[in-house]
């Protein structure tokens, strides 16, 4: 199917969600495609590769979704309007003194391992309040939201990892204040994107169900 009438589709499915198009490995005449179909938010997983296309893609707000290692903040403040995958009070220092720099607030979410694995990045489900805490001394972070990426499992499975995220949120929320504004949920992917919105994401980072498989 088509980007375009992906596009259509999914923002139908979704009703008042938002849509994060996710462009890793895609081209900009594609991206662009995606962007005059209504897609208004792009999410890429890599500095470098943004970097590489930017200029070419048409005018629209733009998200880190992937892994920020500590020598691409520079950077990804640059470019970024938000950051998703926040994981680390190593990165949150360091994305703070680089937004200072720039006389810049950035935007980010904090990303949230809510299965415990070992091998992904993310804070665990209970530090979150704690990490808020600390951040609120930060004069250049506000942070606006949690992101989660669950194991991998077959959709319906995905289920009790959504619900554990949406009573986190809930909880979160009642941290607002100063530069914690927590107020959207980023969770499901193409395979499981329904589910998510079921469970209460406000936010869905769909990618091979726009632009089909990826060849790597």
């Amino acid at each position: 199917m088509p980007v375009d009438e992906n596009i259509k589709r999914i923002l139908e499915e979704i009703g008042d969600r938002t849509l994060i198009c996710v462009t890793k490995t895609i081209e900009p005449e594609r991206i662009n495609e995606a962007i005059r179909s209504g897609a208004t938010i792009i999410g890429e997983n890599r500095v470098q590769e943004y970097e590489d296309k930017r200029e070419e893609i048409l005018p629209c707000e733009t998200h880190l979704i992937g892994h920020l290692q500590t020598n691409k903040v520079k950077k990804a403040v640059e470019f970024f309007d938000v950051i998703q995958s926040v994981d680390s009070l190593k990165v949150i220092n360091n994305i703070d003194s680089r937004a200072g720099d720039i006389d810049q607030v950035q935007r980010v979410f904090l990303q949230v391992n809510i299965g415990n694995e070992p091998q992904k990045h993310g804070f665990r489900l209970d530090r979150i309040k704690e990490v808020i805490n600390e951040i609120r001394s930060l004069q250049n972070i506000r942070v606006e939201g949690l992101m989660c990426i669950p194991p991998f499992v077959p959709a319906e499975q995905t289920r009790t990892y959504f619900q554990k995220m949406k009573a986190l949120f809930d909880e979160m929320k009642q941290e607002n204040r100063g530069n914690i504004d927590i107020q959207e949920l980023s969770m499901g992917m193409s395979n499981d994107y329904m589910v998510a919105i079921e469970e209460g994401a406000t936010m869905v980072r769909v990618g091979s169900a726009i632009f089909g498989e990826r060849e790597y």
